[in-house]
Order: C-alpha cells, then structure tokens, then sequence
C-alpha cells in the first residue's frame, strides 16, 4: 500500500513511515505542493495511492465521489510530526484492513488528549 501524504503533513512523514508503507509519498516530492485538491486527487487515484490527509476536505470529497482514490482523515489537530507518525504506526494493521474493504471510501482516525 502507497499512501500520499497531503501539505498539511510534514513530508518527513513519508521517510519515517518507509518501513511499514513503502514508496509512499508527499504532495511536494510529486510536484503537487500547491495544488488543488481536485488535481491531488486525480493523481491519486491514477497511482492507485491513498491519501492521508488532517484536511476535511478530501473527506468531504470521498463522501460525495466515492473511491478511488481512499482517503484516510487524521484528526489529530495541531500535533508535532512525531506523534503523527507514532499515531500511523499504531493504526497500520487497522489502515491495510482498510484498503482492503471495498465499501468503505474513507478512513477517520481521531485521537483527542496524550492518548499517544
């Protein structure tokens, strides 16, 4: 599974994460860093990548358009690199499960607190 990271993640994110998601990427490594939503999201579903997301607007474009591409809403709020990665790789098994259920469209993960 290849995830996209979207510009509101830390590009660092796709490195760090390389050992459970291989060949991931970020928007900006892809030359996409500043554009709209619609062109990510074309990118995405002709990679065939999911895409990740702490934005509500490509959930809200997954719900009224359907996969592909996957989509998997982080809603960590303003958080440091860190624990979005340690949130990611405590969610891995639950988002591989994801990209293997053919009806869900969209994943949300949120963590409020110093649960992570």
């Amino acid at each position: 599974m290849k995830l996209l990271f979207d510009e509101n993640l830390s590009p660092r994110l796709a490195r760090a994460l390389d050992d459970l998601f291989p060949d991931s990427m970020h928007v900006e490594s892809c030359g996409l860093g500043s554009a709209t939503d619609a062109k990510i999201w074309e990118f995405a579903t002709q990679r065939g990548l999911v895409i990740v997301t702490r934005d509500f607007d490509f959930h809200d474009r997954s719900v009224r358009l359907g996969a592909p591409p996957k989509v998997i809403w982080l809603r960590l709020g303003n958080c440091p690199t860190a624990r979005a990665e340690t949130v990611t790789r405590a969610f891995a098994e639950r988002i591989y499960d994801f990209e293997k259920e053919a009806e869900r469209d969209y994943l949300t993960i949120t963590i409020r607190g110093a649960r992570f």
